[in-house]
Order: C-alpha cells, then sequence, then structure tokens
C-alpha cells in the first residue's frame, strides 16, 4: 500500500525527506517494500497544493527550487489550492503528516495544534520540531495513543543518529539510570576551536561562518537547544516526568582562554554536557559546560558531532556519536520513521 505524506513546511528538512524519498524511490521499494507519494503541501510562506492521487516529485522540487515558492508547480484536473496548514492536515487524504513547519521552540505552537489535528482526523505524525515533545509529550502521546495512530520524532534530539530509537529498541530490558549528552554540534565545535587556542568571539565567529550558528547564537551558547533535548530524551528514553523549567541551564559563553587552559593542564577538556540523571523515583537534570576526563568517551567527540552516553545496569556505560543536524541526515531522521510506521501498519495487516 503506497503511503500517502502531507507536508507542513516545506524548507530545507522537508525538502531534504523529498529528495530522499525520490532518489531512493526503487531502493526503498524493493528492499523494504515501501512506497510513497506526496499528496498536499503547505508552507506559510511557498504556498500549498493538494490532489489526492499525488503531485509530482520532480515538478515540487523544481518549482520550490527555482522560484522559491509552489506557484509554477503545473495546474491540474483536481489540484486544490490555497488551503492553510490545518485544512491541509483535516481535509487531505494523507496516512502521515510530515511537521517541519516554523515553530516557535519556547511555546511548541503552531506544532503542537498541528499535532492535535492530525490525531484527531486519525493521521500520524513524523516531526523534527523539539518544542511540542519537549512541552506537550504527556499530552501528545496521549492522544496519538487514544486515536490509534503512530507519533514519531527521532530527529528531535541528534538528527538522523538514533538517540531516541537504539536505547528503546536495543537496550530494552536495560534500566538506564543516566543520561550524559553532547547534543548542540555549534558549542562543540566551538569549544574544540577554543581548545585549539581560538578565543570565543573568533570561534564563534567561524561557527557562523560555517553555518553552524544563527546569527543570534543565544539557544546554542546559552545551553537552551541542549536543554529541551535533554528533556525529551528523559520523558521518552527514561520515562519520567520532567519540564524545561526543572532543567538547570548554563551555556558557554562565560569560558575563558584561562579556563580552557587550566582544564588542560588537569588533563581535562571542556564540552557543554546535558545530563539527565534517575535516583529512588526522582529526576534530575542539568546542562552546563564541564571539565571532562580524557578518558571519557564524551571528551574525543570533536567538530560539530553530536554524543550520548546511557548508563544501563546490565551493559554499563553505551555511548552512541553521530551527526546532530544537516539536510539529509535531518531528512534521513523522517524516513526512518515513516519507515517504522510502514513496517508496523504491515505487521498489523499480516
Amino acid at each position: 500500500m503506497t503511503h500517502k505524506l502531507a507536508f507542513i513546511g516545506f524548507g530545507v528538512v522537508g525538502q531534504g525527506l523529498a529528495e530522499i524519498l525520490y532518489s531512493k524511490r526503487q531502493s526503498l521499494k524493493d528492499a523494504e517494500g515501501f512506497e510513497s507519494k506526496i499528496v498536499a503541501i503547505s508552507d506559510f510562506k511557498k504556498g500549498s497544493l493538494y490532489h489526492p492521487d499525488g503531485l509530482d516529485f520532480e515538478a515540487l522540487l523544481e518549482a520550490v527550487q527555482d522560484g522559491g515558492t509552489l506557484d509554477s508547480y503545473p495546474k491540474a484536473d483536481g489540484l486544490i489550492t490555497g488551503w492553510d496548514s490545518l485544512e491541509t492536515i483535516r481535509k487531505s487524504n494523507a496516512d502521515t503528516v510530515i511537521e517541519v513547519s516554523y515553530t516557535d521552540v519556547s511555546t511548541g505552537q503552531p506544532a503542537i495544534d498541528h499535532c492535535r489535528a492530525a490525531f484527531e482526523s486519525g493521521k500520524n505524525v513524523v516531526m523534527t520540531n523539539k518544542g511540542p515533545v519537549a512541552l506537550a509529550y504527556q499530552e501528545l502521546s496521549a492522544l496519538a495513543k487514544k486515536h490509534g495512530v503512530s507519533w514519531g520524532f527521532e530527529g528531535t534530539v541528534m538528527s538522523g543518529t538514533p538517540a531516541l530509537r537504539m536505547p528503546k529498541l536495543t537496550l530494552a530490558g536495560n534500566d538506564i539510570t543516566e543520561i550524559r549528552g553532547i547534543l548542540n554540534g555549534t558549542t562543540n565545535f566551538m569549544l574544540m576551536r577554543m581548545d585549539e587556542g581560538a578565543s570565543y568571539e573568533a570561534a564563534l565567529k567561524e561557527a557562523q561562518a560555517l553555518g553552524y550558528a544563527e546569527a543570534d547564537p543565544t539557544s546554542d551558547v546559552e545551553g537552551l537547544d541542549a536543554r529541551y533535548k535533554i528533556v525529551i530524551l528523559a520523558q521518552h528514553v527514561m520515562g519520567m516526568p520532567l519540564t524545561v523549567e526543572q532543567v538547570e541551564c548554563t551555556g558557554i559563553s562565560q569560558l575563558t582562554p584561562e579556563l580552557i587552559e587550566q582544564a588542560r593542564m588537569e588533563g581535562r577538556r571542556w564540552k557543554l554536557i546535558a545530563t539527565a540523571k534517575k535516583e529512588n523515583g526522582i529526576i534530575t537534570a542539568k546542562v552546563a559546560a564541564e571539565k571532562v576526563p580524557l578518558d571519557d568517551p564524551l571528551a574525543s567527540v570533536s567538530g560539530a558531532l553530536n554524543a550520548i552516553t546511557y548508563q544501563t545496569d546490565l551493559l554499563g556505560p553505551v555511548t552512541l556519536s553521530g551527526a546532530g543536524a544537516g539536510k539529509a541526515e535531518t531528512g534521513f531522521s523522517l524516513l526512518i520513521d515513516l519507515l517504522t510506521i510502514a513496517r508496523a501498519r504491515e505487521t498489523v495487516q499480516s
């Protein structure tokens, strides 16, 4: 059965998934039995399209890449334009909503409302927006379960690196008592450059030039991005309720060359570490710059890479490292969520 998709948002990440689905369409069909078609797109800036029989992949990508909007997409019988995001979710015949809209992480909106509308309409959701998962995990999980649909959000923590799926599947049976991670590639790159002798200001400027840091880097350098991610990990992987406000948070902006040198003399290296620890049924969490011993697996994680160490009762510490951002990498996170939904559907139908 062909999986029908509606994209809410069609920026870099949405286009990344579309390109993967198109370029790998034959291998996905051969290896996974997975076939898909895009039936709808709604993007606040680029416009909206809906056709129940599916839209043309190549024409979609050509339109948005050439003109920046969907306006030049060829007109055809049955094509509907002008729907907003909620109309697209509720009225389209999509099986799954790809939620990659521009969302305010501090409120989770409009993505939270998109999820509610999708679940109430009997549609699955896969997404990369952190806000809804960190802020409304309990509500949205319960709503998806009530309506018998799936909710995938692998890309919210470490892009396509399976920071959520790996512990839930391959570490099943373990009690995970602590999670420690480098969850922000921008600050990890900056700390690497500072360890090599660059000033904070020079490291930030370089990170911005390379596209790792935004013009306003506050979310990265003050640890706010990592704070949302550790909240997601605590709730989904550890099964512990945790709010963003409960996470103590400091960043790297106060680190001086003297502090960097002091850590080096001690055989340590500064890293921005997000930690969630479970003890006696109580969860505590923080984000802070720490002097990590050089024999700690997190100490050797360089550049813009991310890494997580899961402390388990049966295996001890298990560390996962990989890309935490990128067009193809984040597109892959959506793909693996889609494949998981498709596999589950095939299991039920068989």
